[in-house]
């Protein structure tokens, strides 16, 4: 369990900023100490980590995903019979990368999430509605299981998808909270509004969503979140994390951006430079990840892109909030002269209800340029009539919103579903990159 102050979010800046100063001391200490791979790097720039502060830490280079996919054991910090967990990450924007976690680890992950419900309202007296898998090598359902233990609240694990199965432990069990990727609650709203559930008055007051955001740029609902509160009146939680920081950025009741566990990582935002962004600006996330046993890393460049927000919020704490995952690195797209990322192209589909299924495919046109195709349902078409157009009305939309308009290709529903929820993958595959 992290060394802390039970009430770290509500210190001073200083005192969290002094807080982490003594950690980052820490983690050079043992990384020097157990780590095949920082110890080669130490050596290689000549850095006496007994001689570096916080205030240095730009002097220390970026690790990279390829790092962890080039020297994965070298990483690992204890033997290998002290592993008790092993898991891949999701292969989002590469292929899948193996972390080791210690039983100090597992417990660091249910500590994580524990505070992180807190944070979104929760307490012993809620019981938890698992909508995501907790096999296939997966961290997050390890993590949230753990969490809600620590937490001494009730769990009902259900696994992803089946809208059936989701109403039935529902109406069963009584949960307060689903723990859920965004995208498939208009599922399970549709699934009700069919067979006359009055979902408006279950026992569900908050969602807390996972995989993918709801919010924009300026912290106001996507138009997948409105879609989600113009039916259901339940709290949703924003949350940003991933298997390499081991930790997450969770809303409050407020929804001011995800708020940083100090005592578990120390985050910068940073520019194309590597130079630290300054409050409210986009920048790419780097973490350091403290009190990480097995695999802790140095300034870890996410890849993904998130607006940083310092002052205090309304809730009280002080700790440095996240935005929305705005794009990734390796995702953003050049196309006919318009830099997009691709939950930008999400929100304007997610404002057409009509569109229950979707998948983006982006691949090199014969120039080498960006293209864009939309994958849809052949079922959309028979929505056309003499005076509406489904093709006219998705491009329309495009044109508004986006002012470029991607390539449409309709194909066979059970092909598009089959592929966007591919057995193999742990989550919805909404994305193809196809580039070279």
């Amino acid at each position: 369990m992290p060394e802390l102050t039970e009430n770290i979010d509500y210190l001073s800046k200083q005192e969290i900023e002094d807080f982490q100063a003594k950690k980052f001391k820490e983690l050079l200490q043992y990384l020097n100490t157990n780590s095949k791979y920082y110890q080669n790097q130490f050596k290689e720039l000549n850095i006496d980590v007994n001689k570096t502060s916080l205030k240095e830490i730009s002097k220390f280079p970026f690790t990279q995903k390829e790092d962890l996919a080039n020297h994965n054991e070298d990483l690992l910090c204890v033997a290998k019979n002290k592993v008790a967990d092993f898991v891949t990450t999701s292969g989002t924007i590469s292929d899948p990368v193996t972390f080791f976690l210690t039983h100090k680890d597992i417990q660091r992950l249910g500590y994580n999430e524990a505070k992180s419900l807190t944070c979104a309202g929760a307490t012993s007296n809620d019981v938890f509605q698992l909508m995501t898998t907790i096999d296939k090598r997966f961290m997050a359902g390890l993590a949230y299981l753990n969490g809600v233990s620590q937490l001494k609240a009730g769990m009902v694990r259900v696994g992803p998808g089946s809208p059936h199965l989701q109403w039935d432990s529902i109406q069963r069990f009584k949960p307060t909270y689903l723990i859920a990727i965004p995208s498939f609650i208009p599922k399970l709203i549709e699934f009700a509004v069919k067979n006359h559930i009055d979902f408006n008055n279950s026992s569900v007051k908050g969602i807390v969503c996972i995989g993918e955001p709801i919010r924009n740029k300026a912290l106001e609902l996507s138009e997948l979140g409105k879609r989600i509160k113009s039916q259901w009146n339940v709290k949703l939680y924003s949350t940003y994390a991933s298997t390499e920081m081991g930790a997450a950025f969770t809303e409050c009741e407020h929804a001011n951006g995800g708020h940083l566990r100090p005592e578990l990582l120390i985050l910068e935002v940073v520019d194309e430079n590597g130079i630290e962004v300054a409050d409210n600006e986009e920048g790419e996330v780097v973490v350091s990840t403290l009190g990480v046993e097995g695999m802790p890393l140095l300034r870890y460049k996410t890849g993904d892109v998130c607006v940083k927000y310092q002052t205090q919020c309304a809730c009280g704490r002080n700790t440095t909030r996240l935005g929305p995952v705005l794009g990734r690195k390796k995702q953003m797209l050049k196309y006919k002269g318009t830099t997009v990322f691709p939950p930008a192209i999400f929100d304007v589909l997610d404002m057409m209800e009509m569109l229950d299924l979707y998948q983006l495919e982006i691949l090199n046109d014969e120039y080498g340029n960006d293209d864009i195709i939309i994958n849809l349902s052949e079922d959309l078409l028979l929505k056309n009539t003499k005076t509406f157009d489904v093709e006219d009305e998705i491009k329309s939309s495009f044109r508004s919103k986006l002012r470029v308009v991607p390539k449409l290709n309709f194909m066979p529903k059970i092909a598009l579903h089959k592929s966007i929820f591919n057995i193999e993958k742990r989550k919805p595959t909404k994305i193809i990159d196809k580039r070279k």
